[in-house]
């Protein structure tokens, strides 16, 4: 009971405070900050005729992931215009997705110097390369899909006959690597591996295709973990000395970091791509720009969560680098990123 008292004084304590103008209350006028200087928030106006350029501008007064959207647009136009380096890291499920065509538009116009992807990021740019993905539903039901043949990423489907198609067409390749290893007498690393499956496609649609062509590397810091990992497994079992060698990507780009004058790094994902290049920019004393997008969080300490600030504390990332994380799905915020640093 004397509790309840004591906290219903305290209540009304605190409202005769407020009643008198206690300048302790919530809403102290006099000692407010102006902020009259700052950006105004305002999005965009459609009364009117609609202009792309200044529907993207909008973004910046947008507030929320709409400024962070509309902060990594001018961070990619600095990185362009400051002739950084630019090295994209994407996890496989961009190439699963339509994403895909807009890294090969990047590619094929020299608009990236090197990428970082996983395993699935290249075997599914040779099976989309053959035969298509389509589009299915996030909540089929997962028993009728395997019963049909039918592999779900997402709502995004994949028959199994894809991967028939992966295999007829990476064996012979996987044999000429194992053969160019013999007459070497060196192992290949991931990299160049890469660089031979990329002159074998013949569709212009893939990002691997024009990776060969403009001769931008393509790195793969877990070439296993996938179903071309299945394939060059079986190699092994074919001949026992077949090896490849997953040390040599590491050097390589490290080596191409530490050339870059500038270095800029755009993120789409996280995990082991994510890592992987920015471990490679502490050799050079920290990135100069960065862009992560991805839609994770950093509560359970997860390097795909964590923010830009924390790849500083690594020397990932140089402490007055320009630097954005825009949380979200890829899928939505890259192709605006794309076309608000490239066409707006």
């Amino acid at each position: 009971m004397l509790l309840l008292f004591v906290l219903i004084f305290i209540y009304l304590n605190a409202i005769f405070d407020l009643m008198k103008g206690n300048k302790r209350g919530r809403y102290d006028v006099e000692n407010t900050v102006n902020l009259d200087n700052f950006p105004h928030i305002k999005g965009y106006d459609f009364n009117g005729k609609f202009g792309f350029p200044e529907f993207m501008k909008s973004y910046s007064t947008m507030g929320f992931q709409g400024s962070s959207l509309s902060k990594a647009i001018e961070i990619f136009k600095i990185m362009k215009r400051e002739k950084a380096s630019i090295f994209l890291a994407f996890t496989s499920n961009m190439i699963s997705s339509g994403n895909r065509d807009i890294i090969r538009y990047l590619v094929e116009k020299k608009y990236v110097d090197a990428l970082v992807t996983t395993v699935g990021g290249i075997e599914e740019d040779v099976i989309k390369s053959i035969k298509p993905f389509v589009l299915g539903s996030f909540d089929a039901d997962g028993k009728y899909l395997f019963d049909k043949g039918v592999n779900k990423t997402g709502n995004i489907f994949v028959t199994n006959d894809r991967y028939t198609e992966l295999e007829k067409f990476m064996n012979p390749i996987i044999e000429e690597a194992y053969r160019k290893q013999l007459k070497d007498g060196k192992a290949l690393c991931a990299n160049e591996f890469i660089d031979i499956l990329g002159s074998k496609i013949e569709s212009r649609d893939s990002y691997l295709y024009w990776a060969h062509r403009n001769k931008i590397p393509v790195y793969c810091p877990a070439p296993t973990d996938g179903s071309l990992g299945d394939l060059l497994f079986f190699q092994r079992q074919r001949h026992s000395d077949f090896q490849l060698d997953v040390l040599g990507d590491i050097y390589r780009l490290v080596k191409l970091s530490m050339n870059a004058e500038k270095a800029g790094v755009i993120i789409l994902g996280g995990g082991v791509v994510k890592h992987f290049l920015l471990n490679a920019q502490i050799f050079r004393d920290g990135a100069d720009y960065a862009i992560y997008v991805n839609s994770m969080q950093e509560m359970d300490g997860s390097d795909s969560g964590a923010g830009t600030d924390e790849a500083v504390t690594w020397g990932k990332i140089k402490a007055n680098a320009p630097q954005v994380k825009v949380h979200g799905d890829a899928t939505i915020i890259f192709p605006l990123i794309v076309a608000g640093a490239l066409k707006a």
